[in-house]
């Protein structure tokens, strides 16, 4: 490997390193709580080192968040494009959700756990606007789809309303398993799987 690899390679690594430790501290603390000095302490590098990667504390959560709803949304768009019957792939991209949530409970909890209050944080807000609704809109398709292709109970024609009862259902599944570790919970891919039985069937033509 050149030299030139070699500092590029360095310079990769240390900004992963960064981005993992204001990850933990933003978690562990508060987005707000958080500073600079203190991410850089965790690395073990100098606020100067930080400040020559990011803009700013806002500029290193706008890309945490960014990068958090692109892994969620590789997962969930595959299923949604896939050739699977609607209701199949409603089903699977809502395990999807669930198993990244579940698998992933550091990123899900920054997205959606201890997000404090965003106010004043464009570039943050701006992300959930466009990455965070385009997740969600994954989502929402399929549940068009399914409405389209006469699926659903009759009265239940309104996929924005679907994809938000949908997503409530399985958010609160997943934020009590990072919540409440001490609560003696059923096997979590069983309890999973019957969650999903219970809402589509409630909401499956019959």
């Amino acid at each position: 490997m050149t030299l030139a690899r070699q500092r590029s390679a360095y310079r990769e690594s240390l900004r992963e390193e960064i981005l993992d430790a204001a990850r933990q501290l933003f978690i562990q603390n508060g987005y707000e709580s958080t500073s600079i000095r203190a991410i850089a302490e965790k690395v073990g590098a100098s606020t100067g080192i930080l400040y020559h990667y990011f803009e700013d504390k806002q500029d290193i959560m706008a890309l945490l968040v960014r990068e958090t709803f692109a892994k969620l949304s590789l997962r969930v768009e595959a299923i949604r494009t896939d050739s699977d019957h609607p209701v199949a792939r409603l089903r699977r991209s809502l395990l999807a959700y669930m198993e990244f949530g579940l698998n992933h409970p550091h990123h899900y909890a920054l997205l959606f756990m201890k997000p404090d209050s965003w106010e004043g944080n464009e570039r943050i807000l701006a992300v959930f606007a466009t990455a965070g609704s385009a997740t969600f809109d994954c989502l929402r398709l399929m549940c068009a789809e399914c409405i389209a292709a006469n699926l659903f109970r009759p009265e239940l024609q309104d996929p924005e309303e679907l994809a938000q009862t949908l997503w409530a259902a399985i958010h609160g599944l997943v934020s009590l398993h990072i919540g409440c570790q001490s609560f003696p919970f059923l096997e979590r891919s069983r309890l999973a799987d019957r969650l999903i039985d219970i809402l589509l069937t409630g909401i499956l033509r019959s």
